[in-house]
């Protein structure tokens, strides 16, 4: 894709083909098989009990015969970019300049398409390294506006797979994140605000904030990603997309009254009066 001995400059290519300078240069640091499997193992202890911090997490390990100690598994939920989801002071891992906006969603009747879109990003492992899985969500009817997999948790990817939910899909009164650096950075935010819409943010670690997201994660790891160990990003990336498609236009949803997304995002779209 990018040609390092091209006359077009290397960042030149980069903004043709819609991808970070950043990206082009990163040299992914080697992960050793031993930490690949703790990490895995990390995820799925995560999911199920996302209330656990590196400490509760390192006895569960222990006890399944690890050898690892806590801050080792601190090291690992950093890199990752997952921190125990309950409320308690520094567990977000916002930049230090960075905004924090206000949580908008308490108390609110979220009934419409369009009316608040959610955002997250995850971890996903592969056979001998892993990537990270940036998703937009219709709060209302799950569905999933747009995603992205991609090899760092840079801001750019937020703003991609935001930008693409808007050329798709136009634009929601609120966007809802929590606090990573990715969704503080001033480029994220200049997105959300630069289309009129509101910026809410998560307490923090409070995981029912973004609970719609939350789920989403669960249903894609269980439901696909661990069932394949991917060789490449391209076919973690290829895989993850087609569940995607999928799970929109084909998976019912017992919250939805076992409608599609695809089919409840088309219903709970405002509906235009005409003029008579």
């Amino acid at each position: 894709m990018i040609d390092r001995e091209h006359k077009v400059s290397i960042t030149r290519q980069a903004e043709l083909v819609g991808i970070s300078r950043g990206s082009v240069y990163y040299q992914p640091r080697t992960v050793s098989s031993a930490d690949l499997a703790l990490m895995r193992r990390i995820d799925e202890l995560h999911l199920e009990f996302p209330f656990m911090g590196a400490r509760a997490l390192r006895d569960q390990l222990v006890r399944a015969g690890f050898r690892v100690g806590r801050k080792h598994v601190g090291s690992l939920m950093t890199r990752m970019g997952i921190v125990a989801l309950y409320r308690k002071p520094g567990t977000s891992k916002k930049h230090p300049g960075h905004k924090v906006y206000p949580y908008l969603l308490r108390g609110l009747l979220i009934e419409r398409s369009n009316q608040v879109w959610a955002l997250d990003t995850t971890y996903i492992p592969m056979a001998k390294g892993f990537v990270y899985l940036t998703a937009v969500v219709d709060w209302a009817s799950r569905k999933v506006l747009a995603s992205k997999v991609a090899i760092t948790l840079e801001a750019c990817h937020a703003v991609d797979v935001l930008q693409d939910a808007f050329n798709r899909y136009g634009t929601p009164e609120i966007v809802n994140t929590d606090q990573g650096s990715q969704f503080t950075a001033v480029e994220f935010v200049t997105a959300v605000r630069d289309r009129g819409c509101r910026l809410s943010m998560d307490g923090r670690g409070a995981w029912r904030d973004n609970v719609v997201v939350e789920r989403l994660w669960k249903t894609v790891k269980y439901e696909r990603a661990y069932l394949h160990a991917y060789d490449t990003v391209s076919d973690a990336r290829r895989s993850i997309m087609e569940y995607m498609d999928w799970y929109n236009r084909e998976r019912p949803h017992s919250r939805l009254g076992r409608k599609t997304p695809d089919e409840a995002y088309a219903e709970q779209m405002p509906q235009v009066k005409m003029a008579m």
